[in-house]
């Protein structure tokens, strides 16, 4: 899913003029939010940092928590990027299991990752309910098998994760997700009541107002032009300047070339959202009757939820480079139908795209450039949770607490063959043998 948030110039907005919020549902469903200022000055603070996703605005609200002094820097607007954009569903763990990460680390490490594999979510509940968040937060995500050779899958990823303490895992038989999607396209599934839903854009919007209740500021329409790198950093914008003992560069698949050493091992891909008109209460109910979430268990996976109107919010499908589709209800339309024929004379009202960052490993890339510039990018689709950890990680390496920063630090950052210029094409011959493999249920 689109999880993501992401010249020496950083990349501008190409969908919308003057930096408006992509044409989609999310933005058309908003709750208000207050204009904000462009920087023109110079100033100083503790810690700037460069994006207003969720990775950013995590991390405010964190070190603005314990203590320091934040200013944000957005090009666009609060949750322009993917955070604004994204399927808005919780999904646990990592793009990659911790068991995939226990191959590289090492049975003595891999713990401190499955401790934090859930750690996501409940962060995003522990700021819908402090700061009064409204982004229709529901409970229940549905992960859902096509054949018995993911149904084994998820027989795997149940025991893995309630070894690591989830303990809200249910396996559902073919009748079972029956009763919970109204479709015959699965063969059974694994619900996850610590999964859930949300709206994106609302989230973002509200983890924003809770970051400047607490006296931090958000300048929009400011992107970071050039870093000027030393003890301490300075970040130029057109207008201004920020001098900060920290940075924290926090742009994902929009940040472009700003750092150079961070777009050499990391590609942009595009996904695609539609959503419906609102549905009658009866059709949405007969649809997703708990109101549960879901995606399915293929390389490049659809999925699907219905917002707090009762509209069907359905997504996939990946565009290598992220280059915008010139059709995208053509593109997901057909997929819908397949999950929902009875949907064929519903209308959609909104298709949009946007990117999120991928990584060689499909782990995220964490790290530190000198002695104050810190970074957290490559969500490779599964950033909901894992950017709401990674603002807790920031809060805890700035404040000398290093264990858990550093454990995914250690991670390998995997240059692409071939280099930046073969990544589209080695990703997207990747891409093809894995979907390949799960239609023929291999």
């Amino acid at each position: 899913m689109l999880e993501q948030t992401e010249s020496i110039a950083l990349q501008q907005p190409r969908q919308a003029t003057q930096s408006d919020h992509a044409p989609s549902y999310y933005a058309a469903s908003a709750n208000p939010s207050p204009a904000r200022e462009t920087l023109k000055e110079d100033i100083t603070t503790d810690v700037c940092i460069i994006g207003a996703g969720y990775t950013g605005l995590s991390s405010a609200l964190h070190l603005l928590e314990a203590g320091f002094n934040v200013v944000v820097l957005e090009a666009a607007k609060v949750g322009w990027g993917a955070s604004g954009r994204n399927g808005g569903q919780i999904v646990n763990s990592y793009s990659r299991d911790i068991d995939v990460i226990e191959k590289t680390v090492g049975k003595d490490k891999v713990a401190l990752f499955g401790e934090m594999a859930f750690e996501g979510g409940k962060i995003i509940r522990e700021r819908v309910e402090k700061y009064n968040i409204q982004c229709d937060l529901k409970d229940g995500g549905i992960f859902a098998a096509l054949n018995d050779k993911q149904i084994k899958e998820l027989e795997h990823q149940k025991a893995l994760w309630e070894r690591y303490g989830n303990d809200q895992l249910e396996l559902l038989s073919a009748s079972d997700i029956r009763g919970m999607v109204d479709t015959e396209s699965y063969v059974g599934g694994l619900l996850d009541k610590s999964g859930g839903h949300i709206h994106p854009l609302n989230l973002a919007l509200g983890e924003a107002a809770a970051v400047e209740s607490l006296g931090g500021k958000i300048y929009e329409h400011s992107a970071a032009v050039s870093i000027q790198r030393g003890e301490p950093a300075v970040v130029q914008t057109a207008e201004g300047s920020v001098t900060a003992a920290f940075l924290i560069v926090a742009g994902n698949a929009y940040l472009g070339g700003l750092m150079p050493e961070l777009q050499a091992k990391s590609m942009p891909c595009g996904t695609q959202v539609v959503t419906t008109e609102p549905l009658s209460e009866d059709l949405a109910a007969s649809l997703l009757p708990q109101d549960y979430c879901v995606e399915d268990c293929n390389y490049l996976l659809d999925y699907f939820r219905l917002s707090g109107d009762k509209r069907l919010i359905y997504g996939g499908g990946v565009v290598y480079g992220a280059r915008d589709p010139e059709n995208i209800e053509a593109i997901i339309r057909p997929k819908m139908l397949k999950t929902f024929p009875q949907l064929a004379n519903v209308k959609i009202d909104y298709c949009w795209t946007g990117n999120f960052l991928m990584t060689l490993s499909r782990l995220p890339q964490v790290g530190r450039i000198g002695s104050n510039i810190y970074y957290s990018q490559g969500c490779s689709g599964h950033g909901v949770t894992y950017t709401h950890l990674a603002g807790r990680l920031m809060s805890e390496v700035l404040r000398g607490q290093a264990e858990r920063f550093d454990a995914f630090a250690s991670l390998p950052h995997l240059p692409f063959p071939g280099g930046h210029m073969f990544s589209v094409p080695f990703s997207a011959l990747g891409a093809w043998y894995y979907t390949v493999r799960d239609k023929l249920g291999i």
